[in-house]
């Protein structure tokens, strides 16, 4: 059967188009101005770079690197993260900005954006008013050709998700600091460390975590564990029909298979496309999508059908 698609649409938004890091570049994301070439093994770029993260396994859509940096930045000075506009900012919540040396698995926090990411204040709209944020590196955060910078997002209203970014990084510190202590970095409606509520108007719902989380310190070359998670409540965010479809459609975008696009080609039988534009194709048996003015053909996974909730929004529905 079709999986109904009233309760999405009612967010206004779905799981192919929601926030997403464009600078510095995400790993694999297909949407940045400019970016690396893939890595041997990896065929294709993360189309789905905007699904929220699943609620058990990795914390990153990715744990293998770049082939080179995308980002050089230097302690103490400030520096810009930018998100692609067009996602559905979900009436805004919490972003962690953090470091890490580890790829990800210990990472400090160095700045935060509480009750209101992509927002100048509380608001009802489901289109962010913000789209970069600037600030300070710390002064005493150490140099590293191999650093990986981290945002952290929990929406305020929807479906209980998180969504994550990984970047490649350098960082340059004549300062000769060997490490940087700091609140580590967490996940909240992920395994391990609780579901915050849907806010409902109250944007002070789920601040006691981060204020809770423990400190961290992170150093080039170290391999430490993370430290332990605190006693948050462990359990799995409530269920819904919205949270169910949502579930089932991640796992259909994640089995789907991607046609080999390395470098997108323009073809003479395209026609001209507005980036972001989001088209299923004849027979529902995938979709395309325009990345920088190049339509790029997308199939779904076995057993499942496009389905366009909107203009801009799509999902591989079970059938």
């Amino acid at each position: 059967m079709l999986f109904k698609i009233a309760s999405i649409a009612a967010l206004a938004s779905s799981i192919a188009a929601h926030m997403d890091m464009t600078e510095p570049c995400s790993r694999f994301s297909p949407y940045c101005a400019t970016r690396p070439p893939l890595p041997a093994g990896i065929l294709d770029y993360d189309y789905s770079i905007d699904n929220p993260i699943p609620y058990n396994g990795s914390v990153f859509k990715s744990e293998i690197q770049w082939t080179k940096p995308v980002a050089s930045w230097t302690a103490g000075q400030p520096v810009t993260i930018k998100f692609r506009p067009g996602g559905a900012a979900h009436s805004g919540g919490h972003c962690q900005f953090a470091i890490s040396y580890d790829n990800g698995k210990t990472a400090a926090v160095v700045h935060k954006v509480m009750k209101h990411c992509f927002f100048n204040g509380p608001s009802n709209s489901n289109v962010a008013d913000v789209l970069e944020y600037t600030f300070d590196l710390p002064a005493d955060i150490p140099a590293s050709s191999n650093a990986q910078f981290i945002w952290i997002w929990n929406n305020a209203i929807g479906n209980r998700e998180l969504y994550t970014g990984i970047a490649d990084i350098t960082i340059a510190n004549s300062g000769g600091s060997k490490s940087y202590t700091g609140k580590s970095a967490i996940y909240p409606n992920h395994e391990g460390y609780g579901s915050i509520p849907e806010f409902n108007g109250n944007y002070n719902t789920g601040l006691s975590l981060f204020e809770n989380a423990p400190n961290v310190v992170v150093s080039p070359g170290s391999s430490a564990a993370p430290p332990p998670v605190p006693e948050y409540s462990s359990s799995a965010p409530q269920s819904s029909a919205e949270h169910n479809f949502e579930a089932t459609a991640t796992k259909n975008f994640a089995e789907r298979n991607f046609y080999p696009l390395s470098e997108p080609i323009h073809t003479s039988t395209d026609s001209a496309c507005t980036h972001g534009e989001l088209q299923c194709i004849s027979g529902n048996s995938g979709y395309r999508r325009c990345v920088w003015g190049v339509w790029n053909f997308i199939a779904c996974g076995a057993g499942t059908a496009c389905v366009q909730t909107s203009t801009n929004a799509i999902v591989c529905a079970r059938v």
